[in-house]
């Protein structure tokens, strides 16, 4: 860890270069909007790796602790935007974005502001908008790390909007994690961030349904997870790219392995022997309507890439 300095209100405005930030000039002053535990994790990040770090929260009291570490509390979010070049803010959602900086008004001119609340692209594409009006560079961004892993390896971060705001500040956002630029519409991030954690829910419901089933012959649950479920996860995550491969091409009957009849045959069984457990089918009930739906839309002999076709338009009514 790095010694924590003091940072002070009243930093320069302006997007800046690595070259001041690394010099440890007022343009390596960054603001940190919103101290929830994500967001106090973001704060911590900066001051760990010395950077003069302002903080408000609409609840002052939640910027104690980062005071006490070095921090300097800002009385408003207009002080708080005017004290750095660059600001990140991280709140609740974007109605909340939008209350907190709406009184910064011009303060926000010349400024790089940095939106790390979770929402979705089409807000993204409103809020860029808004900041543009004001004078701001805007990056939008999606935080893939819980916060304890904020500032390690592992945490990455999307971001979009802005191509010019990223690489001026990549050197202090890469910081909080991994920087990913995903392209100058602000949706991007949001929509990547979006569909990341959709890919992890699923996993989650699968989770969630196998355990539900073991569990009702009093089977050990952690053994069978670390034994057999993410042994097996894990193998079924090599067929992604493969997979992924078809929806790119639009080619889902070519030398197909498993074809989408045979598995909507077999998928009654899981629906079946969870109810005879005892288990509520409830999450298992979609993919089942969608791979008979599949294979009734003529999509019987192609691999289960095929149902992304279906998701991309409405199911019939």
């Amino acid at each position: 860890m790095h010694g924590r300095n003091p940072g002070r209100v009243g930093g320069s405005a302006g997007i800046g270069t690595e070259e001041n930030a690394a010099a440890g000039g007022d343009r390596s002053a960054v603001t940190v909007i919103g101290l929830g535990a994500m967001g106090a994790a973001l704060a911590n990040a900066f001051l760990d790796s010395g950077r003069p770090t302002t903080v408000w929260n609409r609840s002052p009291e939640k910027a104690d602790g980062l005071v006490a570490e070095g921090a300097v509390r800002a009385a408003t979010a207009t002080e708080a935007v005017s004290a750095s070049p660059l600001v990140v803010v991280c709140v609740l959602d974007y109605r909340a974005v939008h209350d907190v900086l709406g009184p910064a008004g011009a303060a926000l001119s010349g400024r790089v502001l940095v939106n790390l609340t979770n929402g979705t692209p089409e807000q993204a594409r409103r809020t860029a908008a808004w900041a543009a009006e004001r004078g701001a560079d805007y990056l939008d961004g999606g935080i893939m790390a819980v916060p304890p892993m904020i500032g390690s390896p592992e945490s990455v971060l999307l971001y979009s909007g802005s191509a010019d705001a990223f690489e001026a500040h990549r050197r202090t956002l890469e910081i909080l994690g991994t920087g990913r630029h995903l392209g100058a519409d602000a949706g991007l991030a949001p929509l990547h961030d979006l569909a990341m954690l959709t890919g992890a829910y699923g996993m989650f419901a699968g989770f969630l349904q196998a355990v539900a089933m073991v569990g009702t012959e009093r089977a050990e649950v952690a053994e069978f997870t670390s034994s057999l479920l993410v042994p097996w996860l894990n193998a079924m995550t090599t067929e992604l790219p493969r997979l992924a491969e078809r929806v790119d091409t639009g080619d889902h009957a070519t030398d197909v392995g498993s074809n989408l009849a045979m598995q909507a045959a077999a998928f009654p069984n899981l629906v079946d022997a969870a109810g005879a457990q005892g288990v509520d089918a409830g999450l298992l009930a979609p993919v089942r309507a969608l791979l008979d739906r599949g294979v009734a839309e003529g999509h019987g002999a192609e691999e289960l890439s095929s149902l992304v076709e279906l998701l991309r338009k409405p199911a019939p009514a």
